[in-house]
């Protein structure tokens, strides 16, 4: 277990193939500040850059918040500059997330606020609990939704359920969220990291070239407009994990009744 600035990084014995980042930042209810931005940029490369991992787990400490988004108390005495200042770290600290390599699975409970939504819209799965809220309040402030929002929102939402949220600034209860489409499974109180954590496992028993190709398969053809040019980005993902180690594994494992033992 590693922890700093507002920020953990955990393994499970039990998964080892597993990681877990942890906003942990109770007391601010985890608002992102400057300090936890840049340590959780620099977990997101040490997770990227780790072949062990073949799943993660963006979950957060304390009872009432995943992350009600940044710390506004320390903007209020930026002046314009600082806050420029901070703008490339913050894109980065979403960027780490979204950029992941390995299949990413949001654990939210409480509220999950501006960064805090984006932070699990930034995951390719959303589990949150029946205390979950989720919103993009920035109109409300002054400020445009700035990691990721808008446009994460309008992928994964379509236009209007995106405008509906971006633009009023209101906030949604887990039920309205599954609704939407923002939430991918809901769960009992206090339950979402552990149901994030089987989900992580179940992905992690999987073939690893094969999981990350079709990760990357589904983030570029998500942008592509063509469904022939998406079609595409199947065939490379496709011939990534057909012509690796692990497909001769998995299919060996298969026929022998046995659990693959990954190469990679």
């Amino acid at each position: 277990m590693l922890g700093v600035n507002g920020v953990t990084l955990r393994r499970d014995e039990t998964s080892p193939h597993v990681a877990e980042i942890v906003l942990d930042r109770p007391e601010a209810l985890n608002a992102l500040s400057t300090a936890m931005a840049q340590h959780l940029t620099e977990i997101c490369a040490e997770t990227a850059a780790d072949p062990a991992v073949r799943a993660v787990v963006l979950s957060a400490s304390g009872e009432k918040a995943f992350c009600v988004g940044a710390d506004l108390k320390e903007r209020n005495t930026m002046t314009d500059a600082e806050l420029m200042a901070q703008r490339p770290v913050f894109r980065a600290a979403f960027g780490g997330v979204l950029d992941l390599p390995q299949p990413v699975i949001a654990a939210v409970h409480g509220y999950a606020l501006g960064g805090g939504c984006e932070f699990a819209l930034s995951c390719d799965l959303i589990v949150a609990d029946k205390t979950a809220v989720f919103g993009l309040p920035e109109v409300s402030v002054g400020l445009v939704p700035g990691g990721g929002g808008t446009q994460l929102a309008l992928r994964r939402l379509g236009p209007g359920r995106a405008a509906d949220l971006v633009l009023t600034g209101r906030r949604l209860d887990v039920d309205e969220a599954r609704e939407f489409g923002l939430v991918d499974r809901k769960v009992p109180a206090g339950t979402a990291r552990e149901e994030a954590l089987s989900i992580a496992a179940t992905i992690a028993a999987n073939s690893p070239v094969a999981v990350r190709a079709a990760k990357r398969a589904m983030r570029l053809g998500a942008g592509t407009g063509s469904l022939d040019a998406a079609l595409d980005i199947e065939e490379n993902a496709w011939r990534t994990a057909a012509f690796s180690p692990d497909r001769q594994e998995g299919i060996a494992a298969f026929n022998e009744k046995r659990k693959p033992n990954w190469p990679s």
